[in-house]
């Protein structure tokens, strides 16, 4: 039987992170770790024009640079500049900019596929365990850990279990822990999108009567759009073709990158607000989206989950206890509560501002965007928390 002082089940975005955050420190205090995921990354990378990706805030990269992965990252990730802020029909538009703020980027986009190879290339796998492809399909409380059945039958025990495999945990409901759900009543189509013009690392973000949009800027200039509707909306979209899709969304976005020239590979995917309602218990840790699931549109989804990584990671290498021990989880948790709060619900209240159609809401809205505008404290406080700056001051 294998014994190892931490297994971080999902080697994905987040379950990577969190074992590159360790890595340095696991290896000064000889500790054993193994990450457990389902599909194996490649030797390279493949550039698509249809690849997933993700918004990075600027707290993101700050994280990263203290891995020392940035570099390698930054090679294909796409800063964004300017963030545009507009509610379609209405005069309110915001207009937040790298430059005022006193930062190189707003944010950055990157591709998942890349992303995620930067981090498994970043792995010492003399002190991080693959087991790749492999999945758990069991795990059982110890005494003083949690053994783990593999689908091939193989056990591992552990002192600390990180549950890092995504919003739909099926280990998650196996260990009795509930979840509580906010439908939004709403699905996001996702594509990528060649403009008519250069986007030159402008961002959009559109909000309409249907539902709110976002258009983020790609390398090769490409955009990523997140586009917002009720179900039957987004169904309706998915069955057009083309050059029917492009036409409707330029009536929707307008010309402010010229003519939509082509779109790519159309998914869709419901969306709601889950919370765990338990992260920590005497050696387990629920992680990234299976602790919690945000809206997309704010784009805080992430990068919440990564500073929640690298806040599990710091409070583990400073404390003398072995991993597991339940004060010192708890002592994350007791830390990444504000952070929690205050980002699920600004990503919240921006999707139910901007998603209601009734009359002295937009009124409302409209104004406040106006006023954004003209105040630059107000300017500031919104473009901080869109770098994921403003709830905590150390990242």
């Amino acid at each position: 039987m294998s014994r190892f002082n931490l297994a971080i089940v999902g080697g994905g975005l987040v379950g990577a992170s969190l074992a590159l955050a360790l890595q340095a420190g696991a290896k000064a205090r000889g500790w054993k770790i193994v990450l457990i995921e389902p599909f194996a990354p490649g030797d390279t990378y493949q550039p698509s024009y249809d690849a997933r990706s993700s918004a990075l805030s600027f707290g993101a990269r700050q994280i990263y640079e203290r891995l020392g992965l940035w570099q390698q990252i930054s090679r294909r990730a796409e800063p964004i500049l300017q963030i545009q802020v507009s509610d379609k029909g209405r005069f309110g538009a915001a207009r937040l900019s790298s430059m005022q703020e006193g930062v190189p980027a707003l944010g950055y986009v990157v591709e998942n596929a890349w992303l995620g190879q930067c981090l498994w290339q970043g792995l010492n796998k003399d002190v991080i365990s693959w087991r790749v492809p492999a999945e758990v399909k069991h795990l059982q409380a110890l005494p003083d850990g949690y053994r783990l059945t593999l689908n091939d039958e193989t056990q591992l025990d552990c002192d600390l279990a990180v549950l890092a495999d995504g919003g739909r945990s099926s280990l998650r409901e196996q260990l009795g822990i509930g979840v509580r759900t906010t439908p939004y009543d709403q699905s996001a189509l996702i594509a990528n999108i060649t403009p008519g013009e250069a986007h030159c690392g402008q961002a959009f973000e559109r909000f309409t009567d249907e539902g709110p949009m976002a258009l983020l800027p790609l390398p090769e200039n490409r955009c990523a759009l997140v586009w917002t509707r009720k179900p039957e909306e987004i169904t309706r979209l998915m069955a057009l073709d083309d050059r029917s899709f492009l036409a409707e969304l330029q009536g929707v976005f307008g010309y402010r990158l010229g003519a939509l020239k082509q779109v790519g590979v159309r998914h869709t995917y419901p969306l709601s607000l889950v919370e765990a309602e338990e992260q920590v218990r005497a050696r387990l840790v629920v992680l990234g989206n299976a602790a919690h699931s945000l809206h997309p549109i704010a784009g805080q989804g992430f990068n919440l989950s990564l500073r929640d990584a690298a806040s599990l990671a710091e409070a583990l290498l400073a404390s003398d206890a072995m991993p597991g021990d339940l004060a010192t989880l708890q002592a994350y948790r007791d830390r990444q509560r504000l952070d929690q709060k205050l980002t699920v619900g600004f990503s919240d209240q921006v999707t139910r501002l901007f998603g209601s159609q009734q009359p002295v809401i937009t009124a409302g809205r409209n104004i406040g965007l106006l006023g954004l505008d003209l105040l630059p404290s107000a300017k500031s406080w919104f473009a901080r928390q869109a770098m994921g700056l403003g709830t905590r001051a150390d990242v």
